[in-house]
């Protein structure tokens, strides 16, 4: 949730004209992975919610590759960036740990 609250907080900087288009598409990224989280959560299977993490870290990447964009065209400064990409690898981290730990051991 922290991703997307940062999402939310650096899209404000964006100019107007981007609230159809990048800033829409950030922030319904950025939405995307605690809901497919949630929503894999609630499934009631192993094999369901592994499924829900593994679309909640396409949309971790996603986000990770607008936020170069923003970067890219001057709508955030290299700080914001590497927050951002700091906590979206970590992100990567735990959703892959996690769906490791629900594999059945060999």
């Amino acid at each position: 949730m922290l991703i997307t609250k940062l999402t939310y907080q650096c899209c404000t900087t964006f100019p107007p004209d981007e609230r159809f288009g990048l800033t829409l598409q950030m922030r319904r990224a950025a939405v995307s992975i605690p809901s497919n989280i949630a929503e894999g959560a609630g499934r009631g299977s192993v094999k369901g919610f592994s499924q829900f993490l593994s679309i909640a870290t396409s949309s971790a990447y996603e986000l990770e590759t607008q936020f170069l964009l923003a970067a890219e065209f001057g709508y955030i400064d290299e700080t914001r960036l590497q927050t951002a990409v700091s906590e979206l690898v970590e992100l990567h981290k735990m959703i892959y740990g996690f769906q490791k730990s629900l594999q059945p051991e060999n």
